[in-house]
C-alpha cells in the first residue's frame, strides 16, 4: 500500500518532508486521523500536537495553529510554527510556561490575558510533545 506524503511548513522553514503511514492531528473541530487514500479535505488546526507513524515508530510534532490540506495522498501542514519533539528546548518552554502563569496569576492593567493564555497553551503543548 502506498503511504502518505507529509509536509510540515512554517513561514520560516520546511520542518518535515516524509513518507508516512498515518497522521493524527488536532483540528479546531476535534482530533482526526489520516490514512492513505483519504478523501480531500481542509482543516484549521489548534495549538497542540501532531503525530505520524512510519512503520512501528510514532513521531511527535508541536504545531502552533495553522491548516491541514489533504489531497492526492499528500498531507500539507501550513503552521504558524512547528517543532519536532527532538528539537524542542524544554527549559525554554518551561520558562515560557512560568512567565505566562505569572502574568495570569498577577495581571497588570496592561496585561493581555488572551495572549498570556495562548502563551501558556503553547508552552504546555511544547513540554507535552517533548516528553513523548
Amino acid at each position: 500500500m502506498e503511504g502518505l506524503r507529509l509536509d510540515i511548513v512554517t513561514p520560516d522553514k520546511v520542518v518535515l518532508n516524509a513518507e508516512v503511514d498515518y497522521v493524527g492531528a488536532c483540528g479546531v473541530d476535534g482530533q482526526f486521523g489520516l490514512l492513505p487514500q483519504h478523501a480531500p479535505m481542509l482543516s484549521a488546526l489548534k495549538v497542540g500536537d501532531l503525530y505520524y507513524r512510519q512503520g512501528n515508530e510514532t513521531h511527535w510534532v508541536f504545531i502552533s495553529g495553522g491548516f491541514a490540506q489533504i489531497s492526492d495522498n499528500k498531507v500539507t501542514i501550513l503552521a504558524e510554527s512547528a517543532e519536532l519533539a527532538s528539537d524542542i528546548d524544554v527549559a525554554r518552554a518551561q520558562e515560557a510556561k512560568a512567565r505566562a502563569e505569572k502574568r495570569l496569576a498577577e495581571p497588570q492593567s496592561d496585561t493581555d490575558l488572551a495572549r498570556a493564555e495562548f502563551a501558556l497553551r503553547r508552552a504546555v503543548s511544547r513540554i507535552r510533545v517533548a516528553s513523548r
